[in-house]
This record gives structure tokens, C-alpha cells and sequence, in this order.
């Protein structure tokens, strides 16, 4: 989850689309370049040890967007994918 949203941050689309599940992961990704990501706050999580394949990340991720601050917040899923953990998508 935390290199995701340093991913977003420094606008590495390749590394997202690399850590995105193949079920999910869209053919391409645009990221918005008048969008900063600030802070990320990770609130609960389940899942996700050593002997899981599944596991959610409850996050707050903060931004600045056109001088205006905001935060996303969400509860991702992930799953392991040969072997390394990947995003699959946030639970409704």
C-alpha cells in the first residue's frame, strides 16, 4: 500500500500498473499532474500475513489539488499474484 501511494506521488504509472491485478488492471493510466499526494494515513487492515492471499488496507491518502486540499479515502483489496501482492480493487 505505502509504495503504491509513492507511486502516485512521483506519477510512476509503470510501477501501478505492474502492482495492479491482472483481473482488474486497466490497459493504461493517466495520472492527474495538478494533483499532489501529501500524507497517507493507514486506519485498519486485515489480512495479509505471511499465510494469507488476501488481505484490505482501510487508508486515508490527503492531497492538494489546484491549491485545494482533500483526501481520498478507501478500503483496497489485495491479493497475491505469482507470488508478490498486488492491488485488486476497493471494496464497495
Amino acid at each position: 500500500m505505502r509504495s503504491r501511494f509513492s507511486a502516485f506521488a512521483v506519477g510512476d504509472t509503470a510501477y501501478l500498473l505492474r502492482t495492479w491485478h491482472p483481473d482488474t488492471r486497466p490497459r493504461r493510466l493517466s495520472l492527474d499532474p495538478g494533483q499532489e499526494w501529501t500524507r497517507l494515513e493507514i486506519l485498519a487492515r486485515t489480512g495479509g500475513g505471511l499465510l494469507h492471499n488476501e488481505g484490505t488496507v482501510e487508508f486515508r491518502a490527503h492531497y492538494r489539488h489546484h491549491g485545494r486540499d482533500g483526501f481520498l479515502e478507501e478500503n483496497s483489496r489485495f491479493r497475491r499474484a505469482d507470488g508478490h501482492w498486488v492491488y485488486l480493487d476497493a471494496e464497495a
